[in-house]
């Protein structure tokens, strides 16, 4: 009989990883999500009626209850990087949210559960986010002391937020933003190597209960990604160091659009470094060798250059 996972957050990026490798794998996929309909693109991913699309939102006790029930693994990969009003805020997401999908996975007798948080995240924080991914792993834990925690730093392929948006914005700016100076410290990692680390601990007994920080083989400052992502589209841009008080004042401004690229709360996360912990459980530990962001970034970048993919490799104004 077919092993059965449910993916609450498995149309999302990292989410779409997770549900292809647990499709080659032979298991059934609930994808868990807000909107269904927008996850019709997973159907291909699997064999007739082994992808399950499921109207679930987090805040609905029921409709979680509903999503686990039967399941032998569940994932959590629900998370926002800035508030939408309504039930859309950092607190029902991902502490509220991740305590109802816990408490459910429990009750419904589920044997292994996937948190993914992030680097940073800490109950103390000054930034909202980082507070609330600090919180939703504490109160998954003490639900399902089972679970596995995934920490990755900030997360880059092909359907990222991060690369896409300032390639994006070179097309057309003659500058691009360095808060703090560009000096805050990252950890990119690929997210297929997420997705492969989300697998290892569904499949690794020896996973249960513990917490692992995921960042790529490389320490960059924010200035060296973005020189990196110019000299991947061939342009060349001014980068403008913007002091952290007067980012804040732009993103108090900014958060108030229906799609912010960038929010008071985002500017206080850039003021710690991203980074993994000395002494943390990492991908050595899981088996796991990751990918460089220099070999992947290209494959998908390259459509920002002047004249795309198959211009000439000089830069470009």
């Amino acid at each position: 009989m077919a092993r059965v996972a449910t993916v609450f957050g498995g149309s999302g990026f990292i989410g779409r990883y997770v549900v292809q490798r647990l499709a080659r794998q032979g298991w059934v996929v609930r994808v868990a999500a807000r909107d269904a309909e927008k996850a019709h693109f997973l159907q291909p991913l699997g064999n007739v009626g082994q992808i399950v699309r499921m109207p679930v939102p987090i805040q609905d006790d029921e409709a979680v209850q509903w999503a686990v029930n039967g399941a032998d693994a569940v994932f959590n990969l629900v998370g926002i990087l800035a508030e939408a009003g309504g039930r859309q805020t950092f607190e029902a997401v991902q502490n509220q949210g991740a305590a109802r999908i816990a408490r459910a996975a429990k009750a419904a007798g589920v044997k292994r559960l996937v948190q993914v948080s992030a680097i940073g995240a800490d109950a103390n924080s000054n930034s909202v986010y980082a507070r609330t991914k600090g919180l939703g792993e504490q109160v998954v834990l003490e639900a399902f002391p089972e679970a596995t925690i995934l920490r990755p730093s900030i997360v880059v392929g092909p359907e990222d937020k991060f690369f896409n948006l300032f390639a994006a914005m070179a097309r057309y700016s003659p500058a691009l933003p360095l808060i703090g100076g560009g000096k805050t410290r990252f950890q990119p990692v690929y997210v297929g190597d997420i997705a492969d680390a989300a697998m290892k601990a569904v499949q690794t007994p020896d996973t249960k209960g513990r917490t692992y920080e995921l960042g790529g083989p490389r320490v960059y400052t924010f200035k060296e990604l973005m020189q990196l992502m110019l000299r991947t589209i061939q342009r060349r841009r001014l980068l403008l160091p913007i002091p952290f008080r007067v980012a804040e004042i732009q993103g108090s401004i900014m958060q108030r659009l229906p799609k912010p690229l960038l929010t008071r709360d985002q500017v206080e996360l850039l003021k710690q470094d991203n980074v993994v912990s000395s002494g943390a459980l990492t991908f050595k530990d899981l088996g796991i060798t990751p990918q460089s962001i220099e070999i992947v970034i290209p494959s998908y970048l390259e459509v920002y250059r002047a004249g795309g993919r198959f211009s000439a490799s000089q830069p470009q104004g």
